[in-house]
């Protein structure tokens, strides 16, 4: 599990900038995908092709028969949608880091927060959009159900040739748990999405100005802060 170390560590930087449906996701792509596809995954998939059995000699036509049942492999293409979905969180990271290093040239801290946000919310659109566009291709490429049989009359094959998946059963399961994670993963993407601009329409309450700080002038943006102005003396609180 050495090779996915370095992108588990990646999407553990992005949950201090996720809210908590965030890193609700966050565990299902650690937990349920990253570990599963590593530690079970490998092994379902690993004699695939070995194992791909036709009931000919004919040179050529097994491998030919098994890139017609299987245009690509089923665990690079799980691996690859693992990859995909990790881009928007390793771009996001890279551009708070970038963020991070010029503290003086970045604007107002409420700038760049805005901005971090923004970026944010991209990169939720982009993975939902790569969820589904994967999804969508799992059920176009493979459907719900490895046959154990397939039919194979592609050249150089002299005649129609039957060939014989292994484990059939065992595959199918893999397909619909790793298809469910994926509607889980998608539904709580676009639940983080709702959230977000959910709260970016709420209304912010004005920044104080500290001690000794000029007040900004009419028409120009104040900052951002966590607390409102205490009211004036002598007011009642409502």
């Amino acid at each position: 599990m050495g090779e996915w170390g370095f992108l588990s560590s990646l999407l553990d930087a992005v949950q201090e900038h996720s809210p908590m449906v965030g890193r609700f996701w966050l565990v299902v792509m650690l937990l349920f995908r990253i570990l599963v596809l590593a530690t079970v995954g490998s092994d379902v998939f690993e004699d695939e092709q070995e194992e791909f059995v036709c009931n000919t000699q004919q040179p050529g036509c097994k491998p030919v028969c098994y890139d017609a049942a299987f245009p690509i492999s089923h665990y690079r293409f799980l691996v690859f949608h693992v990859v995909v979905l990790s881009a928007p969180a390793a771009l996001f990271v890279i551009f708070a880091v970038h963020q991070a290093a010029k503290p003086g040239r970045g604007g107002p801290p409420g700038d760049r927060a805005r901005r971090l946000q923004a970026f944010y919310v991209g990169s939720v659109v982009a993975r939902i959009a790569a969820e589904l566009a994967f999804l969508l291709g799992q059920a176009l490429l493979y459907g719900f159900r490895v046959q154990p049989l397939f039919v194979c009359r592609s050249r150089p094959c002299p005649h129609r040739v039957d060939c014989f998946v292994s484990r059939p059963t065992e595959k199918t399961v893999f397909i619909h748990f790793y298809f469910v994670v994926g509607l889980v993963s998608a539904l709580l993407s676009l639940a983080e999405l709702a959230h977000l601009l959910r709260k970016s329409r709420e209304p912010r309450a004005p920044r104080c100005p500290r001690p000794g700080e000029r007040a900004p002038a009419p028409g120009q943006p104040a900052g951002v802060s966590e607390e409102p102005c205490p009211p004036p003396r002598g007011a009642l609180a409502v």
